[in-house]
């Protein structure tokens, strides 16, 4: 039976999500079970995109990406596809009406890790865009289900939302991305030596991003609204783990979240929303 495929196909997006990433886990279990799968199919189909510009240094990697967008493309177009994890892309994509746009901003992301190792202001504000706002605009699309008026009115924080999700990675990695993958994703670090400075700056921005990003958190359906949040609680703990630390400790290592205090991050984040303010931003920061 169909069902069965589109089931199976369905837990490989699941079980992508829980092995590469603990902490979107987390929140999209406290999601409505109804689109629980649309968001972990959105990510798996990220991630496998990531994975090939990232990882897979001992194959062509330009061409594996050209080969997987067009199948993307292939299976939206026909409805079906033998590749488990493109095939509950797909089927997202057709059932919430996902804008094709967003997709193809995406992949142009993907391709300039290919090829920029260092971004300038407009190049950086380009990459942001394809590899993290439209990520967050396609859940968007799920969240909403179809209100497009209630899309229109959130699309900007769910840009910075994905925004700022994208930058704190970037904090969190830049041991692994300068010294391994040999990129600069901050054009401030083009012209400007990693010292205290320089890391403020790029702080105060991200910051300016979760601000504007809980606005939008507080509007979301019901169904999505606390998943949202656990997610924007735990990377404002994890950023603010990384405020805490001197320049040298942050492009020392990758900075983390141990699971322990992840769990901590979700009770408290239970008893904001239920019984606190969880729509302070100064609320976050005591909390984190």
């Amino acid at each position: 039976m169909k069902s069965l495929y589109d089931s199976v196909c369905m837990t490989c997006s699941q079980i992508t999500t829980k092995r590469y990433s603990t902490s979107f886990s987390l929140g999209i279990r406290l999601l409505h079970p109804d689109i629980r799968p649309a968001i972990y199919a959105i990510y798996g189909f990220v991630r496998f995109a990531d994975e090939i510009v990232d990882t897979f240094h001992d194959f062509d990697k330009a061409k594996l990406l050209a080969r997987f967008k067009v199948e993307t493309y292939r299976s939206i177009e026909e409805g079906i596809s033998l590749n488990p994890i493109l095939q509950s892309f797909q089927d997202t994509v057709n059932r919430y009406n996902i804008d094709h746009e967003l997709i193809e901003s995406f992949f142009k992301s993907m391709e300039m890790d290919l090829s920029k190792n260092g971004h300038d202001k407009h190049s950086y504000d380009e990459y942001i865009v394809g590899s993290a706002e439209v990520v967050g605009l396609m859940c968007l699309y799920v969240f909403v289900n179809g209100d497009q008026a209630q899309y229109v009115a959130l699309k900007p924080a769910a840009q910075r939302l994905g925004a700022a999700f994208q930058k704190v990675n970037f904090l969190r990695d830049l041991n692994h991305d300068m010294k391994v993958l040999d990129r600069v994703y901050f054009p401030e670090l083009q012209e400007n030596e990693w010292t205290i400075a320089t890391k403020q700056v790029i702080e105060s921005d991200i910051q300016q991003d979760f601000e504007v990003a809980l606005t939008g958190i507080k509007k979301l359906p019901k169904s999505s609204r606390f998943g949202v949040y656990l997610a924007y609680k735990y990377y404002q703990c994890l950023f603010n783990k990384i405020r805490s630390l001197p320049p040298e400790k942050v492009l020392d290592k990758r900075i983390r979240i141990n699971n322990t205090r992840k769990l901590g991050i979700m009770v408290k984040s239970y008893i904001l929303m239920n019984f606190g303010r969880p729509w302070s931003v100064s609320s976050y920061s005591r909390s984190a």
